[in-house]
């Protein structure tokens, strides 16, 4: 695909207690513009209205924000507003939920459309898993390994490595038996940045939060870590 994917481990908006995030700044910052035009979708937590209220709070005053609503009716229902947008935001929750509802509305389709012409898609969690091939997600309540992302970035995603306490050893297992293919696994507050499907760099908001590729190895896993540039020195 192109255009520029940034896929957050976690930490944004979404986990800090006042809204602040300099992975966030820096997601402004890609767009190129001085006042942006942000559209958070909440898909993969049904529209949550609190979660709604925190993206609001993050980007009042330094961009122009919107709500893509495939729950509810609301101002933006129409997939289609995507396209007019500097920077698409996808918030966390359900990455299996988020995929059917998505392709349902055909919102990958206009998602494509909008990165090729210069829209930045970021998303955190379920957020970060959509984009890959195959994810590690806890949608069917225990965590599990899902083969059916969108395919626009290589292999497989984690999110909350080290910061949920059964990622790690479970992506282990999985990438070690095949379940899932060699994955990008990203700690709270990290985040990595693609462009036409290439990793370009690996950014920190906050340090001891790494990024690992894990990669089988015969019939176990091997982590080689990323090295991560920290934002804001």
């Amino acid at each position: 695909m192109k255009g520029t994917i940034v896929t957050l481990g976690g930490g944004g908006f979404s986990m800090s207690d006042d809204g602040s995030s300099a992975i966030d700044d820096h997601l402004l910052q890609l767009t190129g513009a001085d006042m942006p035009k942000v559209c958070f979708v909440p898909t993969a937590s049904g529209d949550d209205a609190g979660y709604i209220d925190r993206f609001e709070h993050a980007f009042a005053g330094r961009a122009q924000t919107s709500v893509l609503s495939l729950f509810t009716k609301t101002e933006h229902v129409d997939p289609r507003h995507v396209l007019d947008q500097h920077l698409v935001y996808v918030g966390g929750g359900s990455t299996a939920n988020l995929l059917a509802v998505w392709r349902l509305h055909d919102l990958p389709r206009h998602l494509l459309a909008a990165a090729a012409n210069g829209t930045v898609l970021a998303g955190i969690s379920a957020g970060m898993n959509c984009w890959f091939e195959a994810s590690s997600t806890d949608s069917f309540g225990a965590l599990a390994p899902l083969r059916d992302g969108l395919g626009w970035l290589p292999g497989g995603a984690c999110p909350h490595y080290l910061g949920e306490s059964e990622r790690r050893a479970s992506l282990l297992t999985w990438v070690g038996a095949g379940e899932l293919p060699d994955t990008y696994a990203v700690d709270d507050h990290s985040a990595l940045v693609w462009r036409d499907g290439k990793l370009i760099e690996a950014i920190t908001e906050a340090p001891g939060h790494p990024v690992y590729r894990v990669v089988r190895e015969g019939d176990s896993a091997h982590e080689t870590e990323i090295s991560t540039r920290l934002l804001g020195t």
